[in-house]
């Protein structure tokens, strides 16, 4: 074989990597903005000169190969610019939302696809202004993001000369040219690399004049390099490090020289570093013989270019769940159910108003252990834990956040155990438990226990204050009228769970008495005498009422001289998991309606005043009886005479504060005495019934009731 006949050209495959912040920027993109849309991503990728004798480099993904999640404009990544290490090249990503539409994708199609677009940006002179889609990439994946592992496949599409370019005369640079040609050269190209705007240009060409003066220039300037004394090479950045091929990119390269200006002996740079600098000992200068017929860009010509793994045509996989923190894994596997919501079911589903709220639970038994799980599960993060009771042999069994050690040595206090259940569970839990217990009225302390009584209404109002919402999930009716009094002085959203032997109660409490007519200055301001008759809202309707507004006398005690069965919660054990859902999907659907706390009781399906909510309707009070597995919503509004929350004891609680808190418990009358509760029950026993059964004329005024 002559000379110039030359062997046949074989050039390097370009080889992916893939960093893990890519995966992770995908796996967030995915779930909070792409969903189910499986439409084309772009995405970018970058590769820079091999820089190393042994070692090639590779067309590297990102974390900002992805576009941003932010971005409202376009799913469009911003390329990086004058960065000598990262040259940006354009490339598509094809995910699918199956394993098995990942197997099925017809991927010589999309390879000729992706071909197709080099060829017209050869054909228009694109590649020549912007010569980076020259090295276009294709990438298909699958993300199982239940199982943190990512199959995938690059393909690195190349134009195939048909006949393929020979190759004479393959040689290191400085063997090629003369020494003072490979120092100058050497010169000009770490001027180019030096330069912004020309750091991250991939492919340019190098004219060599007789003085031995090397010049680098744009692919554009190829006007400027027609002269018979000049030397011309077509240089680009090779990845690759191996001596006797050159890179990839070489091969869309010589496809654009040919079809672009025709020639047929091509000499090529493939320019290689060591150490941040040229080295014309690593770069290589060949000749590639092309002799393509004439008329052969008319059609595009065929093209090759899927990656190989382990020298098999099959696509690769790894797994991030075991190099995951485990902190982090499990707070991605846990809001995996609820991004998976807004994809189809629940778009508007506001992950930041779950995530932000902070909500307190009084009471860490039965109900409270229930509740706090179930807050976890919709992605609520902030919870704190009231009580003062130990852990008891008969609890573990019920309350799910306790074991048989958390029983030992006299039972661990239930707030901490609790606390120290739920960051096992889910370690990323912002949890506190809180040990102490709740003054209640009908139980009257003496002198010397007043000012810890004092303290504990303090410390209750604070963390009140310091909550957006409060469940009240305690096991007696008196330890909720302080909590019931604070809330609806502050204007906190409040949720009530009550259970009996098989029937239960979940209700939410209504909006503050003053809170319309103060808005949001309602917690400190001492109303006026006319505002207290302003009770009702902005649409003339009632405003909702809280647990006591149904009873006409005041809360008691109710755990002195009860036998065992009325001293313990003695209830059907599957009644508590069905209250406690209830009680937190309330709290969810509060968070997601317009009108907040504010938004009006529903009924059934009959939304009143707003149209259907995409959590469904927001009801005031939830009954259910497992005797009759039945479940009703019903409505009832506040009671002028509320013992908690009526605008008289309000208006009681801000002028004379912990004076009042001691007279409630102090004093078993003194609530009824306040709200009118004694005259209305003095009213309803002045009723006498005098019947004359003797007598049947209707007429006779003895048959009459006597008021």
């Amino acid at each position: 074989m002559s000379k110039k006949e030359g062997a046949l050209l074989q050039f390097s495959p370009m080889q992916s990597l893939v960093d893990e912040g890519f995966w992770h920027r995908f796996s967030s993109l995915k779930l909070n903005k792409l969903g189910i849309d499986d439409s084309p991503l772009p995405i970018i990728g970058f590769y820079a000169p091999c820089s190393h004798s042994q070692v090639s480099n590779h067309l590297t993904l990102l974390a900002e190969s992805l576009p941003s999640e932010s971005s409202d404009a376009s799913l469009v990544p911003e390329p990086s610019s004058g960065n000598r290490n990262k040259c940006s090249i354009p490339g598509i990503l094809y995910n699918t939302n199956t394993v098995e539409a990942f197997h099925a994708l017809d991927k010589m199609k999309l390879l000729k696809e992706e071909a197709a677009k080099i060829w017209n940006d050869i054909v228009t002179g694109k590649a020549v202004e912007d010569c980076s889609v020259l090295s276009r990439f294709l990438l298909i994946s699958f993300a199982d993001l239940k199982k943190w592992s990512f199959h995938y496949w690059f393909a690195f599409p190349a134009l195939m000369l048909d006949p393929p370019a020979a190759l004479v005369n393959l040689r290191p640079a400085s063997q090629w040219l003369r020494a003072a040609e490979a120092e100058s050269l050497s010169t000009a190209c770490n001027e180019w690399r030096k330069s912004k705007s020309t750091a991250d240009v991939p492919f340019f060409l190098v004219t060599i004049d007789p003085q031995s003066r090397a010049t680098v220039r744009l692919l554009k300037e190829w006007e400027a390099c027609q002269s018979d004394s000049h030397k011309v090479l077509f240089g680009f950045y090779d990845p690759c490090h191996f001596p006797n091929t050159p890179g990839w990119p070489l091969r869309n390269f010589l496809a654009l020289i040919s079809a672009k200006w025709n020639l047929k002996s091509v000499q090529f740079f493939c320019y290689r570093e060591n150490r941040g600098f040229a080295d014309m000992g690593l770069s290589l200068v060949g000749e590639a013989l092309i002799t393509v017929p004439e008329g052969w860009k008319n059609t595009m010509p065929n093209a090759v270019g899927w990656e190989l793994n382990k020298g098999r045509k099959v696509p690769r996989c790894i797994s991030l769940a075991q190099s995951m923190d485990p902190t982090r894994l499990a707070v991605s596997a846990a809001d995996l159910n609820l991004k998976l919501m807004r994809w189809r079911a629940l778009p508007s589903l506001n992950l930041n108003a779950l995530s932000s709220v902070k909500c307190l639970l009084l009471g860490a038994g039965t109900l409270g252990c229930q509740v706090a799980r179930m807050l976890m599960a919709w992605g609520v993060r902030k919870i704190t834990l009231v009580d003062n009771g130990k852990v008891a042999m008969s609890n573990p069994l019920r309350q799910s956040l306790y074991t048989l050690d958390d029983c030992l040595n006299g039972g661990s206090f239930k707030a901490t155990a609790a606390v120290e259940s739920l960051k096992r569970i889910f370690p990323a839990v912002e949890a506190e438990g809180v040990v102490m217990a709740i003054p209640m009225p009908g139980h009257p302390v003496n002198n010397q226990e007043q000012e810890n009584v004092l303290d504990d209404c303090r410390r209750l109002s604070d963390l009140i204050d310091a909550h957006d919402s409060v469940f009240l999930l305690t096991d007696t009716r008196e330890s909720r009228w302080l909590p019931t009094l604070l809330c609806a002085n502050t204007n906190k959203i409040t949720i009530t769970a009550a259970l009996g032997f098989d029937s239960f109660l979940v209700m939410r409490h209504g909006a503050g008495p003053f809170s319309h007519a103060h808005g949001s200055d309602a917690e400190t301001a001492i109303p006026s005498s006319a505002d207290v008759h302003k009770i009702k809202d902005a649409k003339e309707n009632h405003r909702l009422g809280c647990y006591f507004c149904n009873d006409v006398v005041a809360p008691t005690d109710s755990t002195s001289n009860r036998t065992l069965d009325q001293q313990c919660t003695v209830t059907r054990p599957g009644l508590a998991p069905i209250a406690s859902a209830l009680a937190v999907e309330l709290l969810v659907s509060i968070l997601h309606h317009p009108q907040g706390i504010f938004a009006e009781g529903d009924i059934s399906n009959n939304v009143i005043g707003t149209s259907e909510q995409p959590l469904g309707i927001l009801p005031h009070q939830i009954r259910g009886s497992l005797a009759q597995f039945s479940q009703m919503t019903l409505v009832g509004y506040s009671s002028p005479s509320c013992t908690a929350c009526c605008d008289t004891v309000l208006l009681e609680y801000r002028n004379k504060g912990m004076e009042f808190i001691l007279q409630a418990i102090n004093h078993p009358t003194y609530l009824e005495d306040l709200t009118g509760l004694t005259e209305l029950m003095k009213s309803a026993t002045a009723f006498s019934l005098d019947w004359d059964k003797d007598d049947d004329d209707v007429d006779n005024d003895d048959d009459c009731v006597e008021i």
